[in-house]
């Protein structure tokens, strides 16, 4: 089976990455998703709405995040990818374990979107046997202490190069590069002045030849800026940014609220490129 052709497919348009969180503590809605049907139910709104890919998640990723094992993952996961067959978009799992990405890999996954850019032990491997896409994120130590590994001589440089050896590995290791973006990691191991140094400096990972994704959805920045303090309160502020990163060369945007940024997304394009609404 070939591997998902992210640069095809983000060349037709920018595409819409929503976010399922089935955990009971992610930082932007925990617990709202975390049953098998109250996550399929959301997944089928966020279909209805347009997104473009689903990424699924079941162990939080925010700062201070207690992790789980990979049968947890596992289970809280099986029932949602079970109920997801034959769904009309592709899907995406947010994990690091190669035991569950080769699970979630057999139940249908086109993409594994690792906030440790396939560096477990396995992981590479894994991707490669089952042929799919990979999104590589920029991530210093583990979500439990990344914050206290904040500190960065050239922010940009350094996230570059590691980005770049990531993909370097991957393809050397038979992952086609066609089916490989790359991500910054906005807000893991950084504080505001490296993720503003790095929105500023999209372009130039963006040239670098990978579809790039930018997550910034309701994140702390995004609260830094407009003074709001509750996460589900920051999407106006979430699609600006993302708006203002499509500019910028980003060509997938991972989000929370999936109906704004479909229409933003189609703004955009019908007003830069001149794409049909």
């Amino acid at each position: 089976m070939a591997a998902f052709d992210l640069h095809a497919w983000t060349r037709e348009r920018p595409r819409v990455m929503g976010i399922l969180n089935v955990t009971p503590d992610s930082f932007s809605d925990g617990g709202r998703f975390f049953s098998a049907d109250a996550a399929l139910a959301q997944a089928e709104t966020m279909i209805a709405d347009g997104v473009d890919m689903l990424d699924l998640g079941a162990e939080s990723t925010r700062p201070g995040a207690t992790p789980v094992s990979a049968q947890q993952e596992l289970d809280r996961l099986g029932p949602v990818l079970e109920g997801l067959q034959g769904c009309p978009v592709p899907l995406s799992l947010d994990s690091s374990k190669p035991e569950v990405m080769r699970e979630a890999i057999r139940l249908g996954v086109a993409l594994v979107n690792d906030v440790r850019a396939l560096r477990l032990p396995g992981a590479l491997e894994v991707v490669c046997e089952g042929g799919v896409a990979v999104c590589l994120m920029h991530m210093r130590g583990d979500p439990r202490a990344m914050q206290d590994l904040a500190c960065y001589d050239n922010v940009v440089e350094e996230v570059e190069a590691f980005l770049l050896d990531r993909a370097q590995a991957c393809m050397a290791a038979g992952v086609p590069a066609h089916a490989i973006a790359l991500d910054p990691g906005f807000g893991f191991a950084k504080d505001f002045g490296h993720n503003r140094a790095l929105f500023h400096a999209l372009p130039r990972l963006a040239a670098r030849g990978f579809p790039l994704l930018v997550g910034m959805s309701r994140k702390r920045m995004i609260g830094q800026l407009t003074g709001a303090t509750l996460p589900a309160d920051r999407d106006a502020g979430s699609l600006a940014a993302h708006v203002m990163a499509l500019d910028r060369g980003a060509r997938i945007v991972r989000v929370h609220a999936v109906r704004p940024a479909v229409d933003a997304v189609r703004v955009w394009q019908g007003l830069t490129q001149g794409g049909e609404f």
